[in-house]
Parts: C-alpha cells; structure tokens; sequence
C-alpha cells in the first residue's frame, strides 16, 4: 500500500495544475491545455489511481498471456526449414546469388530512373495522359463488350497455360 500512496503522490506532482508548480506557465498567454494521458510505463501496472484537478480518475489494464505465441513460434521455424531445405537442393548457389544481386541492381537502377523522370516538370503529367489514353482504349478494347470479355479470357488461359508449360 506503501507505493500506491506514493505513486498517488507522485501522480498528484505530475498532474498538478501549471500554475502551481512553475511560475513559467502563469505568465503565458498560451489557454490551459488538458492534461497528457497516462505514460506508457503505466501500462505495466495492473491498476493506478491519479488525481487530476481534483477527481479521481481510476485506468486499468490487464495483460494475459497466450499459449499462441509457441505455434507462430513453430511455424516461424517451419518456415525457415522449409527454406534451408530448398537452399541446400540448390546446386548452383552463385548463380543464384548472381541473380538475385542483379534484381535488387534492377530494381534500385529502375527506382533511379523513375525518380529522374519525376524530376522533369512536364514529363510525369505527359505519362499520366498517356496511361489514362492507353487505360480508356483497353476497357473499349476488351471489357465493353461481352465477346471482347470472352477473348480476353481465353488469352490469358493461353498465357497461363505458356507459362505453366501444359501447352
């Protein structure tokens, strides 16, 4: 009981009004501000009581803990298993380590290029109409029509089926 008076206290020196703990605030023009909530540190208490201008404002919080955390745990490790098992099958890792050097290059390359093209007062508004014109014509194109709708379906079955290698 010793720490809830004190910490009560304490509360009560923090809390108090600006005009009784610093003769700063007093001569300020600034309105009265309503007061902070409660620090983050506070949340590890399971109960506080603090005494603001006079009412007593009672925060609560609990905390429970989860057995959950031990099956994201196992999935976390699944997961990396899973990855050091296809590391291990691969057997040209350099080539590996080549490529996917060469992506992050393209990507940061790509970003570079992007980002100079913003740069230039005209350009990004002349892509914007370009993009509009190009969205506007494959909606007519393909989307407006119900045998258009077809054709495009039946394209990008062919192209999963390319892709796939079942054609």
């Amino acid at each position: 009981m010793a720490t809830s008076s004190s910490s009560s206290s304490m509360a009560q020196a923090i809390f108090a009004s600006p005009s009784s703990t610093t003769p700063f605030h007093s001569r300020s023009s600034l309105p009265n501000l309503p007061l902070l909530p409660p620090s983050p540190t506070s949340l590890f208490k399971a109960s506080s009581k603090l005494q603001i201008s006079g009412s007593i404002r009672s925060v609560s919080y609990r905390i429970k803990a989860s057995s959950e955390d031990s099956s994201e745990t196992s999935e976390v490790g699944e997961v990396f298993s899973g990855l050091k098992e296809k590391w291990d099958a691969i057997e040209n890792k350099p080539m590996v380590v080549i490529y996917g050097g060469g992506a992050a290059l393209g990507l940061w390359l790509s970003a570079t290029v992007v980002d100079a093209i913003n740069g230039v007062p005209v350009i990004p508004k002349f892509l914007e109409l370009v993009g509009l014109g190009y969205s506007g014509w494959f909606i007519y194109r393909y989307l407006l029509f119900k045998s258009t709708r077809k054709e495009l379906a039946d394209d990008i079955e062919a192209l999963k089926k390319k892709i796939i290698g079942s054609e």
